[in-house]
């Protein structure tokens, strides 16, 4: 019920910290990929702890590379046990990885759960992991006890928080309100031509100040800027506007391989009464 209420990211995230810290994890990992198929383009990484000591570390591509969210949480779904205590249970990692554990679990990082997760389509990939300084045995216990928990957390956190970090895009780039309409323009599908009239300005206007949009976002051209309008809120998503009076609805019947099941589309009538 509270993430429901919340009205920021940073206000979910207070709530995702706060639970770990109840639970005695208070050491909180928050990372997300904006590209699923290249796993190092990070969108961003949050902590609730001063984690600049993994600075030094992470210049090395090849220590990046064996961490838990590019072993793990890029090609699955399952929750898991991390840190030095859990390091029997996984492959041979480098000398240098195993350094990595090291100091974190010198610093309080010594055992911890880690969350995948995904969102939108294609999908990109985050890892939500909780973590304190707790043996092997220890862990293990906070795990069957609270795993439901921690796990529900992570699950309905990331939803909540990427709803509001979408939202915040047009605040943290500082777009203002002129281009924040035009980006609504654009993301309603109105030509330059349009857009011009119903600004009241020139058509060479309107490309001037889509191309300082563009500089702005970092984005390449006018799909990108009408993509970015839905991602955000400006525009619904055409695939939920439900114009259509009279929706069809797809039914599969039976378990087919992938693009094989049997469908039929049905479309319900509503019977008009006299009342």
């Amino acid at each position: 019920m509270d993430l429901e209420t919340t009205q920021s990211s940073a206000e979910v995230w207070a709530l995702i910290v706060d639970i770990g810290r109840t639970l005695n994890l208070p050491y909180i990992d928050f990372v997300t990929a904006n590209n699923y198929a290249d796993w190092q383009k990070m969108l961003f990484v949050r902590t609730s702890y001063d984690s600049s000591w993994l600075n030094a570390f992470n210049t090395d591509p090849e220590i990046i590379k064996w961490s838990y969210f590019r072993t793990h949480a890029m090609e699955r779904l399952t929750p898991i046990a991390i840190g030095l205590e859990f390091i029997d249970e996984y492959m041979h990692i480098p000398e240098q990885r195993y350094k990595v554990l090291e100091e974190a679990a010198r610093r309080g990082l010594r055992a911890g759960f880690s969350v995948p997760l995904r969102s939108h389509a294609p999908p990109q990939s985050s890892m939500i992991t909780f973590s304190g300084d707790h043996s092997k045995r220890e862990m293990k216990r906070i795990i069957q006890t609270h795993g439901w928990v921690l796990n529900t957390v992570a699950v309905m956190g990331f939803q909540r928080y990427m709803t509001h970090f979408s939202a915040e895009f047009i605040d943290r780039n500082r777009i203002s309100e002129k281009q924040r309409e035009l980006l609504e323009m654009i993301g309603g599908g109105l030509q330059d031509k349009v857009i011009a009239e119903q600004l009241g300005v020139t058509v060479s206007a309107v490309r001037q100040r889509m191309n300082n949009l563009l500089s702005k976002t970092g984005l390449n051209n006018r799909a990108d800027l009408a993509a970015l309008a839905m991602s955000v809120g400006l525009v619904p998503d055409p695939l939920s506007r439900g114009a259509d009076p009279d929706p069809v609805i797809l039914v599969e019947m039976g378990v087919a391989p992938q693009g094989k099941g049997r469908f039929r589309k049905v479309s319900p009538k509503v019977e008009k009464s006299d009342d």
